[in-house]
């Protein structure tokens, strides 16, 4: 099985900051946000979600997830 293309992702989690952050591989910003959530274990809030936000260290583009850990873990947009 083939992997997917990896991209450098800088990824850090609401409540920690980007001082907190981590430089990540991974062949998406989703992927990069679960790997995150799973390596670092970052704040959960009281609606047992936790929100990541990553950005690619080569386009500069930056996304916000919600992982519900209530729910089946997965990542989801911000609104």
């Amino acid at each position: 099985m083939t992997r997917p293309e990896q991209h450098r992702y800088f990824v850090y989690a609401e409540g920690l900051g980007r001082a907190q952050g981590h430089v990540l591989e991974a062949g998406s910003f989703e992927a990069a946000a679960v790997e995150y959530a799973e390596l670092y274990t970052p704040p959960v809030d009281g609606d047992d979600e936790i929100r990541i936000f990553v950005a690619d260290l080569d386009g500069g583009q930056e996304h916000c997830f919600v992982i519900d850990l209530s729910d089946d873990g997965q990542a989801e947009r911000c609104d």
